[in-house]
């Protein structure tokens, strides 16, 4: 065990593209509710690296899922609350959707279209510059027996030619007619504002299901701990398999105002967990440092984060972790 310590026929043309909770201090002279609100869970949906992560984080407007170049990232459902105007939007970030292979596959994949059914509207995000693949097609087939308003989003306007966008569109609408189609760029913000507007008047009326200010309904141990793997793929996403998973063990918070959280990275295998320590420990040394930072602005205190490295053969066929996961376990 190795520990580290840090201290701090043609069809009609498409639309016209148009505590234990991470809670944040509510803005000032936000709206209160009234007999007029709005509430609804929106499931954001797409094939991976769709860009539903940087998405979701765009529209709550901080960082409530974590993201990386590395596919299959998302593992369970987060939700991410956001207010725009009488509104509260739920949208419920899913793992992505693709063929699978494995237990662990296959108990994403089942997550991702639990939130689609769950939810009152649906949104399929497309990434523009690739287009219509097989795993877009097969979306877009089995969400055509599904009930409820669905819109389309391309996203990465950013580096798509218009006349490349506006062809995806029809091409698109044309297999299953969308509600509306919007273009975004999930990474600068742009076209969010459209999506907030549309989404907050199709809500269905009622009162809102969380407080205004809380941002996410997913636990601090759950989201520190997706942190740390995110920080973890960054740094080894070539040498590290994507089915290695993190821990929040402890997490106290101290007298003077610090926060200690003790986390366990557990891989399948000696090698991997190798790759993870690096040379003199200087690889998990950084992704120790990288971590406590932004989960020191998070919690706004000092964090001193201890992380340990654990091998943990055929872990993805035990189903104490898809519960740790917030996932069913595939039978």
């Amino acid at each position: 065990m190795t520990n580290t310590q840090d201290k701090n026929g043609p069809a009609d043309p498409p639309p016209e593209p148009s505590s234990d909770y991470f809670d944040l201090p509510a803005e000032p002279g936000g709206t209160r509710q009234t007999d007029a609100t709005r509430a609804g869970f929106i499931a954001l949906i797409g094939a991976p690296n769709a860009g539903k992560s940087t998405l979701l984080n765009q529209l709550v407007g901080t960082k409530v899922s974590i993201v990386t170049h590395k596919v299959q990232t998302t593992r369970a459902i987060v939700r991410g609350i956001t207010m725009h105007g009488a509104a509260q939007l739920v949208f419920v970030d899913t793992p992505g959707i693709f063929k699978p292979k494995r237990r662990l596959d296959r108990a994403m994949v089942d997550t991702a279209w639990s939130g689609v059914r769950d939810a009152d509207l649906t949104a399929l995000l497309i990434d523009a510059r690739k287009g219509l693949d097989d795993e877009v097609h097969a979306i877009l087939n089995r969400l055509k027996d599904l009930p409820g308003e669905k819109v389309l989003i391309l996203n990465k306007v950013d580096v798509t030619k218009r006349d490349r966008l506006l062809a995806l569109s029809q091409e698109v609408n044309q297999i299953l007619p969308f509600a509306e189609t919007f273009m975004v760029s999930a990474l600068t913000g742009d076209g969010v504002d459209a999506i907030l507007n549309h989404f907050a008047g199709a809500a269905p009326e009622g009162p809102w299901l969380y407080p205004e200010d809380q941002p996410s309904d997913l636990p601090m141990r759950l989201l520190a701990a997706e942190i740390t793997r995110e920080k973890l793929f960054e740094r080894l996403h070539q040498e590290l398999p994507y089915i290695s998973t993190v821990e929040t063990e402890q997490w106290q918070n101290r007298k003077d105002g610090s926060v200690r959280i003790e986390q366990t990275i557990y891989v399948e295998r000696g090698s991997q967990k190798s790759i993870v320590l690096g040379k003199g420990g200087q690889t998990i040394k950084a992704i120790s440092q990288a971590a406590r930072a932004e989960l020191a602005d998070i919690v706004e205190a000092p964090v001193h984060l201890f992380l340990f490295v654990k091998v943990r053969e055929n872990w993805a066929d035990d189903p104490e972790r898809y519960r740790e996961m917030g996932l069913d376990f595939p039978k």
